[in-house]
This record gives structure tokens, sequence and C-alpha cells, in this order.
């Protein structure tokens, strides 16, 4: 735990750059005693805290979640370990390291500003001093939900520890659930409701309102799907979880783009009909850029990227990278025949006319499918535009698509509200097809389930959506029984689903930290 919280305090905050907002000068190191004064001192603090953001590699949950999934398997080199770890539920001392790191790291620098931003002179602008303390607490949930998730018993820190106390023991799941809904609801009211098209485009990255509200629905769903519960506490019930998700649906401006495929610059028909970095789907975006150029210290470019690119060959229009998470068969076959999104999400090696120049070379768990939706591209590459393959790929990650709020809305409203939740279906399978002639009746929440495989696949969703219905369920989607050992995969219900805490940090703690049961 101490290597986590030692030394992180204000130096060096704007070491890295990024998009939009977070492309700032850096600054001269500066001592804490020097620093929270001004507003200027809060927004850089507050930009400390987004960027961690942006650290991926083996700390990306989407990517590690996909490969724990039905959707992947762990794919890469026949020498590579990790991604398999995932697959297969082995365990690996220190593979989850990265990610526990990272998200100490961005609460620490979260509560950081929490607790100082006080000290600082707004000079009477009561709304900024609001909205950066909204965004702080979005922050802080943002990433205690990712560790929740991943890791379940986890510390409980509110606070920047004091030298010494570095050995805080684990928290019960339901007390981090209730401050994550709690940082939620202050971000949704202390945040303005600016609709997407007022947003200003050097803003965009920025948690809003309605990323909060959106944020609220997803932690509520699996919550109270993954451990039963009517509600989080007296906190945050459904009807609330209705509410928000509605208020972003009906208030937040943001959109379906018209078609699936051009959400995504790998799968879009064209350049010119790409919907954009930061598209009106996107409710919460994590901006990436090539600024690093090839500085791997920098942590600014989209790492997921290269893990999961075609390994070691350029097959145009698609760019190479380290040949992670090959897609189950089983996923691209499960489309109906019309489905826009089956193409747009999944590169066939076959199906794409590659079969004469695709070489497997050490391709670990060849399938002859690899996710598309976030693979680099050829046009406009790191390499070309200055910087490295390896690190500096640039393509955003949408965190929350307002798909995936409309689902989460037809979830919601599937008792209490029937004909909604029908016409948040309808609206994803329209757009899927092109057409209305597609549409199915709505009549139980496994329909609902389906729908989120087919339209979230690949973007890191499908675990959590797996757990949430119980390990029963999780075990029969994920268990691949195979005469292949490369591709036998049995999922380990005496888990929970949860992964193993890094040995280093239950060392680091003197024994404080236990590790996950089946660990």
């Amino acid at each position: 735990m101490k290597k986590i919280f030692a030394a992180i305090i204000v130096t060096g905050l704007m070491a890295s750059c990024s998009k939009s907002f977070l492309e700032t000068l850096p600054i001269n190191t500066i001592t804490e005693e020097d620093f929270y004064k001004t507003p200027a001192d809060a927004y850089q603090a507050l930009v400390s805290a987004y960027s961690v953001l942006n650290w991926d590699g083996y700390g990306n949950i989407a990517l590690s979640a996909e490969i724990a999934s039905d959707e992947c398997f762990g794919g890469g080199g026949t020498s590579d370990n990790g991604w398999n770890q995932w697959d297969k539920g082995i365990k690996m001392n220190d593979l989850n390291s990265n990610a526990w790191k990272k998200y100490y790291t961005g609460i620490y620098r979260a509560n950081k500003l929490i607790q100082k931003i006080d000290a600082v002179d707004f000079k009477g602008d009561d709304a900024t001093k609001n909205r950066y303390v909204g965004e702080a607490h979005f922050l802080r949930a943002y990433f205690y939900f990712d560790l929740v998730r991943m890791f379940g018993h986890v510390p409980l820190i509110t606070a920047p520890l004091e030298p010494g106390n570095y050995n805080i023991p684990q928290a019960n799941p339901d007390s981090v659930y209730m401050l994550i809904a709690n940082d939620l609801k202050l971000a949704a009211a202390n945040i303005p409701a600016t609709p997407f098209a007022s947003i200003p485009t050097g803003e965009y990255g920025r948690a809003t309102k309605w990323a909060a509200e959106a944020l609220l629905g997803r932690v509520f769903l699996y919550y109270t799907g993954y451990y039963n519960k009517p509600g989080i506490a007296d906190v945050f019930s459904q009807a609330d979880a209705i509410a928000a998700i509605e208020d972003v649906i009906n208030n937040s401006g943001y959109s379906l783009v018209p078609k699936y495929r051009n959400l995504f610059r790998a799968s879009a028909e064209s350049t010119t009909d790409y919907a954009g970095q930061n598209n009106a789907e996107g409710v919460f975006t994590i901006q990436y850029t090539y600024l690093g150029l090839g500085n791997q210290d920098q942590q600014n470019g989209n790492r997921m990227q290269v893990m999961i690119g075609i390994r070691s060959q350029v097959l145009d229009p698609y760019y190479k990278g380290w040949g992670a998470a090959t897609v189950n068969e089983t996923l691209f076959h499960s489309y109906a025949p019309g489905d826009s999104r089956q193409t747009a999400s999944i590169i066939s090696i076959n199906g794409e006319g590659f079969a004469d120049t695709y070489n497997q070379g050490d391709q670990a768990q060849y399938t002859g499918f690899f996710i598309k939706k976030y693979t680099p591209l050829k046009d406009k590459n790191a390499d070309d535009l200055g910087g490295s393959f390896q690190w500096d790929n640039f393509d955003n990650y949408m965190v929350i698509r307002f798909a995936d709020v409309l689902l989460m809305g037809a979830e919601l409203n599937l008792a209490a509200n029937a004909a909604k939740a029908q016409g948040y279906l309808d609206r994803v399978r329209d757009r899927a097809f092109g057409d209305q002639t597609h549409r199915i009746t709505l009549g139980n929440k496994t329909q609902i389930m389906q729908e989120r495989r087919w339209e979230l696949a690949l973007e890191g969703h499908r675990y959590w959506d797996l757990l949430r219905q119980g390990m029963a369920a999780a075990k029969q989607a994920i268990d691949n029984p195979s005469s292949q050992a490369g591709f036998n995969v049995v999922f380990r219900t005496e888990t929970n689903g949860l992964f193993s805490i890094p040995e280093t940090q239950i060392n680091l703690s003197n024994g404080t930290l236990k590790q996950n049961t089946g660990w």
C-alpha cells in the first residue's frame, strides 16, 4: 500500500499531455504548501486526477474483463502469460498490480483535491468551485467502481493517507458502493446540466451531470444484481435509478449515431462518415492522444489498441499490434443476418479476404477473429504521426454510450413501464438493422442481456453483465469445453468472478490485506 500512496502529492502534476482540456503545459516542481491557492491550482490538481484515466497497459479493465468473459480468449504471442491467465482464471503473482496502482493513484489525487479545495480562493465563483468538487467526486466514484468490481473487498480511503498510515483494512463492499452512490449523486448535483451540443470542444472528456447519472444507473444495476440487493442501502433506489437514466435519455442531448458502424474509426464506411472521436453517443469518453511521441512515460496513448491489433503485421486498412483478446467465433456467429453490429465489431480474417495474406506466426489462441472497434488503423497510424504504435494510439474510448443508457432504461423500466422499455429496445435494434422489421417483443430481462451482448460487444461490459446474472449464468456462458488445451476454459465459481489481489500489495500491507477466495 505504501508504494501506492507515498509521494504522489503535487509534484509534477502536469508532466503529461492529452487531448482537449488535458493539453496543458507542464509546470515546475512545487511543494504542497505553495499549491492549492488559486483556481488555476485547483484546475491543475483536477487534471492530474483525470490524467490517471489514461493509464492503461495491463491496468486496462476493459481489456482484462473482455478476456475473462466468453467473448475473447487471451491471445497474444505463444510466450505471453498474462492474457492467458485472465482467460483461464489462473493465478499469476501481480497480474493485476497495474490496475490496483492506477485506481488508488486516481483516488489519492481526487481525495487530495477534495481535501484542499476549501483553501482555494475562488473569489466568490462558487459555480466553478462546485463543478471542480463534483468532478473530483465523479472520478473517485469511477475509480472505486472499477476497483470494487475487480477485487470485491478493497480498502476504503476517503482522505489522503498520512505517513505511516498505509495498512488500511479492506472494507465491506456495501460501504464502498454507498460511497460511490453518494459521490455520484453529489457530482450530478454540482456539475452543470449542459446539453451535449453546448459543451465546448475543449471540454470533451470532462465529466458531466449526464455521465454521473448514467454511471449511477450502471452502478445500481451491477450492485443489485451481483449482490442480490433491492437498492444501494438507503442511498439509491430503483426509482432513483430510473429517474437518473430517464434524465439522461430525455434531457442530455446525447443520441444514437445514425449508423452503427460509423461509431468507430476502424469500422466506419469512410473517414468522412466516421462520427468522430467525441460524437453524440459518447456520454462519457476517455481522451487519448499520440502526443507522447514515443515516450511511454507520458501514458496518454490508448494502450489497449496496440494490444488487440492484429499480431505483428499490417493488413490494410488495419495496423499492427500484439494480437491479444482473439474473439470467440461463437460471438461472431451469434448475430442475426442483417445485423450491422457483427462486421462493425469483429474482424473476420476469412470474411474480409485476408486468408491468403494473413500470417499466423506465433499468434496464440488463433480463432480467425479479432476485435475491430478499437483496432489501430494503417491510415494516420501513430508511427506516421511521429509517435510509436506501442504507446501512442489515439482513439478515444467510450466508457458509456447512449445505446447503453437506452438498454439500462429498458432493463430498469421492464416491470414498471413495459411500453417504455420496449421503445428503448426498439431504438437500439432499429439502428442495428437499419429498419423496423427486426423488432422483437420484449418480455424478459434475458432478451435485454442478449441485446447488450450484441450492442456492446468487445467494449468491456460483457463480463460484468454475466456476473450480475449470477455465478451459474456466468459459468454457463464462459465455460468453453475443448479438446484443444488452449481453448479449454473453465470458469471457477469459487472466485465469485473476482480478480486476484496483487501479491506485492498484500506483502506491503504486512498481512492487513487478505487474498480473495479461490486465489
